[in-house]
């Protein structure tokens, strides 16, 4: 237990120490006097520590409750060597998948909050660099800034621009590597993923139907499957699958086949358009609106999958709008999902979700979207790494005690590795309150993390937080400069 230890007894004065020293019988007697040799180079010192400063007794157990924070570094020495853990002062590691298999974690997901500035982009880069050593490629589900672009010309890789003067198309309903193996399957497995397919494609049309103010119906998705059924070809026997874009389900539904509207149970025709209306303005309000020519039309560029990072660049989209931004998010994360799901290549891909809430903020489906893909991370081979200022932007996706809230708030509990870099108090208090953290971590997050540019608490699980200080080569934070377009100069000043 705590408490002063005895207090040396002082020995006699003496002339000479040693002489003492080597009188009293002590098999392990020093080799010098207490305060050392009175001589350069000797280790002499003028006080005696010993008598001046207290000295405490304390188990290790009651140690480790002064210093919460101070312990060995439990992370394994495998993945992304991020920087260095500053209480530890040992390197500290990120991998994951590693942690899962370890038990450290319950899923591979990530979720980083943290001021603008506060290096939220570069900690992102770093990692998503650092993981290439072992084979773990990058999709950048939606560049909003195109923050991420450097890095990919960095290592001799186009990134997709899509918006305003870019020649880039991507059809949202894009049937990728299903239509180059098809013939390759059997009927079992084309039925199999066909079915996967058109119920994500039915997912996706009534979650953008929702973004033009809409909320479909049950009925409703049943009339967009069957159309899709019919589009793509799945009627005839499965022999070939036929492109199929958003403008032509819209035309499909405005001017219905017969046999279209008696499979949905229609009494008539007239019944069907009075039903369908909403819906059919929705989707084709979509092609026609902001994002006119961008997700209507087959798509012309190909993913490279033998890249080590592909990215979707969106910061052509901002003159349009929010809206707009938030529908190419919700197309890029059904399509890539896609893309990669059907790739099939046994690999380990991270996901980054750069401002996720944005396309939550769409409705109900869009925020269940991403909630599906969390939970299928551990089975679909996929690091989801979602990016966010603050918990409250959660909470914008509805109105307070709505569904969209409740599922959004719950979306942190499958991020099983959380990083929190500086943030003022009053969101620390929010991180405090939904991720449970202790005061001394909350302290963490609004001193220590403001301090320095790259600092974060990094939480996986339970686990207390490890202040890890990221650490960028010369390189890296060339590459990873966020703020060059505020340094570059338009003109000679006046």
């Amino acid at each position: 237990m705590f408490g002063a230890a005895p207090a040396p007894t002082a020995a006699p004065p003496t002339e000479n120490p040693d002489a003492a020293e080597a009188g009293s019988g002590r098999v392990n007697r020093p080799l010098a006097p207490r305060r050392g040799r009175s001589a350069a180079g000797a280790g002499w010192a003028p006080v005696e520590a010993a008598a001046r400063l207290p000295v405490y007794q304390a188990a290790t157990s009651e140690v480790g409750g002064l210093f919460p924070l101070l312990a060995a570094n439990g992370v394994p020495a495998v993945g992304a060597r991020m920087g260095y853990d500053t209480l530890s002062g040992g390197a500290f590691y990120c991998h994951p998948i590693e942690w899962l298999l370890r038990g450290l974690a319950t899923n591979p997901n990530l979720v980083i909050f943290g001021e603008p500035g506060r290096g939220k982009s570069s900690t992102v880069v770093a990692f998503c660099l650092r993981m290439m050593l072992f084979g773990i490629t990058t999709l950048i589900s939606g560049d909003v800034k195109g923050e991420y672009t450097p890095l990919l010309r960095a290592l001799g890789v186009t990134p997709i621009a899509l918006g305003r003067g870019s020649p880039a198309r991507l059809n949202a309903l894009d049937l990728g590597p299903l239509a180059s193996r098809w013939n390759g399957w059997s009927l079992t497995r084309q039925r199999e993923e066909l079915t996967g397919v058109l119920g994500r494609w039915t997912k996706l049309l009534a979650a953008l139907a929702e973004t033009q103010g809409y909320a479909p119906t049950v009925t409703d998705e049943a009339v967009l499957a069957a159309v899709l059924r019919r589009l793509v070809g799945a009627g005839d026997g499965y022999t070939a699958l036929t492109p199929v874009t958003i403008p032509d389900v819209a035309r499909e539904l405005a001017d219905p086949a017969e046999d279209l509207w008696r499979e949905a149970r229609f009494a008539g025709r007239r019944e069907f358009l009075d039903h369908t209306r909403q819906i059919t303005d929705a989707l084709s309000n979509l092609v026609l609106g902001p994002l006119a020519g961008l997700f209507d039309e087959p798509t012309n560029f190909t993913l490279d999958f033998d890249a080590p990072v592909q990215s979707m660049d969106l910061s052509l989209l901002r003159s349009r709008g929010d809206q707009a931004i938030a529908v190419a998010l919700t197309c890029l994360g059904s399509w890539s999902s896609l893309i990669t799901d059907l790739q099939d290549d046994g690999e380990i891909r991270i996901v980054v979700r750069d401002e996720v809430w944005r396309q939550m903020r769409l409705g109900l489906r869009a925020v269940q979207a991403v909630d599906s893909d969390l939970r299928l991370s551990r089975a679909e081979r996929k690091i989801q790494l979602l990016v966010m200022h603050k918990p409250s932007d959660l909470l914008s996706v509805g109105a307070a005690g709505s569904q969209e809230v409740a599922i959004a708030k719950d979306l942190l509990a499958l991020c099983s590795t959380r990083i929190l870099l500086g943030q003022s108090t009053r969101v620390a208090d929010e991180l405090a309150t939904d991720l449970a953290l202790s005061e001394r971590e909350q302290d963490v997050t609004t001193g220590w993390a403001m301090e320095r540019r790259g600092r974060a608490l990094w939480k996986i699980e339970s686990s207390p937080g490890y202040k890890v200080q990221t650490v960028l080569s010369p390189t890296e934070l060339a590459i990873f400069d966020t703020n060059a377009q505020l340094r570059a100069r338009t003109g000679p000043a006046t």
